[in-house]
């Protein structure tokens, strides 16, 4: 996506110089588009708008124009994410569910049980998802589900030739954590209080990003805060 930690990390992986990058957000951003294709010429930067909280079918129509477009996809990084425990039913459509049918989808072309090459999935999560925030419960919850979900993915390898590992980033400076709601509300000033914790930079995060895309190690737990990459045992 083109969010904080998207666009930084989209910068990163676009400078190490795949033959395509595609993107899919809800939200346009020319500019942005315009940006990465500059960064490296060779690299061919496509973009199609999609919101993650569509029905599977449409999830599987668009990834048929992109798989009929590059004929070959190599790696899948699950991004989308949200954070405001007011929205319940949303912060689990796109934390979770939408993560969920985004993967389903892709299987359908890459299952090597129906004949698909294989491939990898990187499921960005947070460390929340071990590590609970406790003032944003459904939140952290989201993130745990999508921990669990890319450890199964992990083990399923052998079934279906796609390989995941999740991406678990602490308090990184993003407009996701200026101003975010608790649930019901228990503690107003959870933005504030975050904030008096050790951060990383959105740049720190993403060059850890392509890095652990480099180690490539399915079932990996990864780490990124302050700065370092570390896995989780």
């Amino acid at each position: 996506g083109l969010g904080g930690i998207g666009l930084d990390t989209s910068r990163e992986i676009v400078k190490s110089g795949p033959k395509n990058l595609v993107i899919l957000d809800r939200i346009e951003n020319p500019a942005a588009i315009a940006e990465l294709k500059a960064i490296n010429p060779k690299v061919t930067v496509t973009f199609y708008p999609y919101d993650v909280t569509v029905p599977l079918a449409e999830t599987t129509k668009l990834l048929t124009t992109v798989f009929a477009q590059l004929k070959t996809v190599d790696l899948l990084i699950n991004g989308a994410g949200i954070l405001d425990d007011h929205q319940i039913e949303r912060t689990i459509a796109v934390n979770f569910t939408g993560l969920v049918n985004t993967t389903t989808a892709i299987l359908e072309f890459w299952d090597k049980r129906k004949g698909g090459p294989g491939g990898v999935i990187a499921n960005i999560c947070s460390v929340t998802g071990f590590n609970a925030i406790y003032q944003v419960p459904v939140y952290s919850a989201s993130k745990a589900a999508v921990v669990s979900f890319t450890s199964s993915l992990a083990k399923l390898a052998y079934i279906t030739g796609v390989t995941a590992y999740s991406i678990n980033p602490g308090i990184t400076k993003t407009t996701l954590v200026h101003k975010f709601n608790s649930w019901l509300d228990v503690e107003p000033r959870v933005a504030e209080l975050l904030d008096e914790h050790p951060t990383q930079t959105t740049l720190q995060c993403a060059q850890n990003f392509v890095k652990a895309i480099e180690a490539n190690q399915n079932g990996a737990i990864w780490k990124l805060d302050l700065g370092r990459l570390d896995p989780v045992n």
